[in-house]
């Protein structure tokens, strides 16, 4: 099958091409797809899309006159295919469900530890031959309190790595993971008392349209003073203004965030020559307590590999029996 692969990272392409073992015509474009991209996917029967692709219900006629009968999705998330459309057109499209979940969590972890213990100040210090310690103060997160927004497989990861540092754990999700109640006594509750209660809260939910900019004034006003806050899941659960003014009035103390609501035509790009429009993004970045990441969280060997191979496992099954376990 020739597959086509928009949005084509040169941190993808070993990982790619080593899922599909020559099996495949693979062509690779620099391009995200779109209304005016669409049409270089011309004679070819499969895409792979990535979560800055736009494949709205517009770009999929345009698709199917093309000829793609097939798209693989190299994420979990799919609000940026209109699925209905797909299924009126007969176009098949699978996602990648789940990979390395360590990956993600491990990066929210790394985040809460670098804006706790003032990592980047206390290297910005050094470089200026200042050792004073005044401004590098942090806090023990054994006995705090952190509170999981979604508990799927990236949560639990979570978790069970803030159980380790002896974290008294909240939860809010729609459906309570029994087994990361037994492995490490986490309390499901509500989102407010959630809010209220912890020292830390961190993302790991969809975005859905129950979830698009969930956090918002009303629940960044009822949270506990001096909360962290981190956020590694999606940038649209979180109605950034609403998080900056939060941080200038101090209710959160610092956000470690590895996603924003508007990194659409940010992310994943080389910018060095270009001026970013954004102001809401400039005051976010401006901001001494927060640290952002582009959207790295998932970016190991592991998850990398993984991503890989479902993709093609997705797509070889179509091949041979024309469905694939990962149908959304």
């Amino acid at each position: 099958m020739k597959v086509l692969i928009y949005s084509a990272h040169r941190f993808e392409k070993t990982f790619l091409e080593n899922a599909s073992q020559g099996k495949h015509q693979l062509s690779y474009s620099v391009y995200a797809l779109d209304k005016n991209t669409a049409k270089l996917a011309q004679n070819y029967e499969a895409i792979a899309l990535f979560t800055s692709d736009d494949a709205s219900a517009d770009v999929l006629e345009i698709l199917h006159k093309c000829g793609v009968r097939f798209i693989a999705l190299r994420s979990v998330g799919y609000n940026n295919v209109d699925l209905e459309k797909a299924k009126s057109l007969g176009i098949k499209v699978a996602n990648v469900p789940a990979y390395s979940p360590y990956s993600v969590a491990e990066h929210s972890v790394a985040l809460l530890m670098a804006l706790n213990r003032k990592l980047v100040l206390g290297q910005k210090l050094m470089k200026k031959n200042d050792f004073s310690l005044d401004q590098l103060i942090g806090f023990d997160l054994h006995g705090k309190t952190v509170g999981i927004v979604g508990t799927g497989k990236i949560g639990a990861a979570f978790a069970n790595i803030m159980k380790g540092f002896g974290c008294k754990l909240l939860a809010f999700d729609l459906h309570k993971n029994e087994e990361l109640i037994s492995h490490t006594s986490i309390i499901y509750t509500s989102l407010e008392d959630l809010c209220k209660q912890s020292d830390v809260i961190s993302l790991h939910c969809p975005l859905n349209s129950t979830t698009q900019c969930l956090f918002d004034k009303k629940l960044f006003s009822i949270m506990k003073k001096g909360v962290f806050f981190i956020n590694t899941a999606r940038g649209g659960i979180v109605k950034t203004q609403d998080l900056i003014a939060a941080l200038e009035n101090k209710t959160i103390a610092a956000a470690g965030l590895d996603v924003y609501e508007n990194e659409k035509d940010i992310f994943f790009r080389n910018h060095l020559n270009n001026v970013i429009v954004d102001d809401v993004f400039d005051k976010l970045r401006s901001l001494p307590n927060v640290l952002i990441t582009g959207h790295q969280a998932f970016l190991t060997n592991e998850a990398l590999t993984g991503i890989a191979e479902t993709t093609f496992k997705n797509i070889k099954d179509w091949e041979s029996k024309g469905q694939s376990d990962n149908d959304l």
